[in-house]
């Protein structure tokens, strides 16, 4: 008995011209939004949305949730083109049939240029929505960020998806 595996079925997103136009899109809505906050919201003043959502435009000169504000800005810019070149090379090794390992890969890299973009333009990220109790805060954040957050969540359900599909037939009693 011979058996046969069905041909791999390409993603949309493991092939170059979608991923890009998907990249792209994906940083131009982040560069629109930023652009506005940075010209209509008040600085370090919180616009309250709903219960628990504020918009508060901030200056974040580290990376995500203003982690490693600290540390020179070109490392950070060197650390961030790493990361999209080890993503990108992740995405071409990558079978073209994990449909969320490919979208993970193109939100992972639309959020890293859409923060690298702002440190280039402005020397930080602008950063502007804030999750709130009365008694706690979230770090507050931007969608690249958001994009960066789903994309990991993508990838680790494409492995959690890809572990149960590989998982051997019991054999049968």
């Amino acid at each position: 008995m011979t058996t046969e595996t069905a041909p791999l079925r390409p993603t949309l997103l493991s092939r170059p011209l979608p991923i890009a136009i998907f990249i792209i899109i994906a940083l131009i809505l982040d560069q629109i939004i930023k652009i506005a906050v940075d010209n209509y919201l008040p600085l370090e003043e919180a616009v309250h949305v709903v219960p628990m959502l504020a918009l508060y435009r901030t200056y974040n000169t580290g990376v995500a949730f203003s982690m490693l504000d600290h540390m020179d800005g070109w490392f950070i810019v060197t650390m961030r083109l790493a990361i999209c070149a080890f993503v990108i090379w992740l995405w071409r090794r990558t079978p073209a049939d994990r449909t969320f390992a490919h979208a993970g890969f193109a939100f992972i890299i639309a959020g890293a240029l859409g923060n690298l973009f702002d440190r280039f333009l402005y020397g930080h990220v602008i950063d502007y929505i804030l999750f709130y109790t009365s008694t706690w805060s979230f770090a507050v954040f931007n969608l690249a960020d958001s994009f960066i957050t789903i994309g990991a969540g993508c990838v680790i359900l494409d492995e959690i998806l890809g572990s149960i599909r590989k998982k051997p037939e019991q054999p049968k009693i």
